[in-house]
C-alpha cells in the first residue's frame, strides 16, 4: 500500500472534530431541531410544540447544539430565539439528503430503523432457550 493510502488510516486529532460534528447530529431530536431551525429562528416553546417534548428535553438538546457551535441564541426580552450558526450546515444536510436518495435511503444495519436492538437479541435468546 502506498504512503498516500496509508495516510488515510492514520489516527490523529484532525478526525476528532468531524466525529464530534456527526455525533452531535446523530440524535433524532437534535437533527429535528436543526431541520426546524433551517426554516428560520425559533424559541424553545416553538420547538417544544413542534417536537412534542418537554421544555427540559428541548433545552438540553439546544444546549448541546449551541455548545457544538451549530446553533446560536439571540436574546429578546425574556426569550431567546435560536437559529443555525453556520449556513454550511444547510449544505451538509442537503448533501446527506442527496446521498440517501442516491443510495436508496440505505441504512446501516447497526443503526438503521431495522437495526437489531439488545431487546431483540434478549428476546431471541429466550425463545431459543
Amino acid at each position: 500500500m502506498n504512503s498516500s493510502a496509508m495516510s488515510c488510516f492514520r489516527s490523529d486529532r484532525r478526525v476528532d472534530p468531524a466525529v464530534a460534528l456527526f455525533h452531535s447530529l446523530s440524535d433524532a431530536t437534535r437533527l429535528a431541531i436543526v431541520r426546524r431551525l433551517a426554516c428560520g429562528e425559533a424559541w424553545v416553546s416553538d420547538l417544544m410544540a413542534g417536537l412534542g417534548l418537554a421544555q427540559s428535553t428541548v433545552s438540553v438538546h439546544v444546549a448541546c447544539l449551541r455548545d457544538c457551535g451549530l446553533v446560536t441564541g439571540r436574546p429578546e426580552g425574556r426569550q431567546v430565539f435560536y437559529s443555525l450558526a453556520r449556513p454550511e450546515l444547510l449544505d451538509l444536510l442537503s448533501s446527506a439528503k442527496t446521498l440517501l436518495a442516491a443510495t436508496g435511503n440505505a441504512l446501516c444495519p447497526n443503526y438503521g430503523t431495522d437495526a437489531i436492538t439488545t431487546t431483540d437479541i434478549t428476546a431471541e435468546v429466550r425463545v431459543r432457550a
